[in-house]
């Protein structure tokens, strides 16, 4: 199997809370790499002053692409759109492009057209199952991949690509689980199982905070259990914006489907019947403890 150092040096166009902690488990995980770093001055001298990357880069793109060999995309999905036909333009040949956006079908198709399977340069779609509802580099975390999925978008052939393989190493250096599928397939299931539940726990903070008294009832009356159940509400829109833009009709029909759910729940609270949705909750809690 080729090694991780068929990759000798990374750059990392976004250095916020997953290409900072991508770089910081490059640091901590791997040897031999060079990190190089590109984003907004303040942003890319705050990664530098926490050691994340040897290289500080702001401004013209081509700079940053110099002698790299793998080109890591960690911006927002806009952002990346606009910025991926320079990166295929300025990327030197055989470089490996991957992102991390959190949706896959626009990125891919984008992709599919700016690098050609006639290609030298190979583009791969990416999403590391990890996150905060903090973002920036001053949340950046070396074992943030640490124990989580992390999405490959490509075809099987695709995992014979030596530079492939050498990525996928280092994936597994620093501690994410690689599972290869496809683009729909993925947005499909992000949809419900991390878009979804980000838009449930905006209904229910803003709900509460539109029923706050002068007393700041209800809250002073919550426990742990609201905090925990509303952690994704500290997220920004900011954040969001692109993610639900890209995957609004996967997300149309979940929100349909769980109001749905939501209208059979009022159904059930006067019976038994209440009870078999309690059991599947805690099944479905079982086996994602069991992850």
């Amino acid at each position: 199997m080729p090694s991780a150092h068929l990759i000798h040096r990374v750059t990392i166009l976004g250095t916020g809370l997953i290409g900072g902690s991508f770089a910081l488990a490059l640091r901590k995980y791997t040897s031999d790499i060079h990190i190089a770093g590109w984003d907004r001055p303040e942003i890319i001298f705050e990664a530098q002053s926490r050691g994340a990357i040897d290289h500080a880069f702001s401004g013209e793109l081509a700079l940053a692409l110099e002698n790299t060999e793998l080109v890591y995309i960690a911006l927002p999905i806009g952002a990346t759109v606009n910025l991926l036909p320079e990166v295929a333009r300025l990327a030197l040949p055989h470089t490996l492009i991957t992102d991390a956006c959190s949706t896959k079908v626009r990125i891919t198709e984008d992709a599919a057209a700016l690098f050609p399977k006639d290609s030298t340069k190979f583009f791969l779609g990416g999403h590391p199952m990890a996150g905060r509802e903090l973002s920036g580099i001053a949340h950046a975390d070396a074992d943030l991949f640490r124990n989580n999925t992390y999405a490959l978008i490509g075809a099987s052939s695709d995992q014979t690509d030596p530079r492939i393989s050498a990525f996928v190493k280092i994936l597994e250096k620093i501690g994410a689980r690689p599972l290869w599928l496809g683009a729909q397939q993925h947005d499909y299931a992000v949809g419900l199982t991390s878009h979804l539940p980000q838009l449930t726990a905006v209904a229910l903070a803003s709900f509460l905070y539109d029923h706050l008294d002068e007393n700041g009832l209800p809250i002073t009356l919550a426990g742990p259990g609201l905090r925990d159940s509303l952690r994704l509400a500290g997220s920004p829109y900011s954040t969001w914006r692109d993610i639900v833009l890209t995957n609004k009709e996967v997300l149309s029909a979940a929100l349909d489907l769980f109001a749905r759910r939501l209208d059979d729940l009022r159904e059930r609270l006067a019976t038994r019947d209440l009870e078999a949705d309690f059991d599947a909750a805690n099944e479905l809690y079982k086996l994602l403890r069991s992850l």
